[in-house]
């Protein structure tokens, strides 16, 4: 009988021991967010992870996760799979890109249409603002 008390109080200890290292492992699990193959061609290179685009030419976003163009037509927000028709033409290869990584980052449309009315008609350099991982970082501030 002691030697069937000891394989039980091993089994209940091995269970303890396991549930407890598996709610530990849990807590210690990090997200990590890529999205480089769903970037779009036209899109600045180098960066892990892009949530939105801003594209202060035509003050534009685009939403990479869910390949969308946002912008405002008649006081609301229009997700599209296409830009605007007036800006139908418009060449997204050469046009200044701003990465944004912050949720929902046309809600602070009026400040980024402010901060970089700057860049319209230049061509070529990014701006990288908000978290995530990425290079390429042209600051101006």
């Amino acid at each position: 009988m002691p030697y069937m008390k000891t394989i039980i109080l091993a089994l209940t200890a091995a269970f303890i021991g396991l549930n407890f290292s598996h709610n530990a492992f849990a807590q210690v699990r990090v997200g990590v967010n890529i999205n480089i193959g769903s970037q779009p061609d036209w899109g600045p290179r180098g960066y892990d992870y892009v949530e939105y685009y801003y594209l202060p030419d035509i003050e534009v976003y685009y939403y990479v996760p869910r390949h969308q163009f946002v912008y405002i037509s008649g006081g609301n927000w229009v997700f599209s799979a296409h830009l605007p028709t007036a800006y139908r033409h418009y060449d997204l290869y050469s046009g200044y890109k701003v990465v944004i990584n912050e949720p929902r980052a046309y809600r602070y449309y009026h400040t980024h249409k402010v901060k970089y009315a700057k860049y319209k008609g230049h061509h070529g350099k990014k701006y990288k603002r908000g978290h995530g991982n990425g290079r390429n970082r042209h600051h101006d501030d």
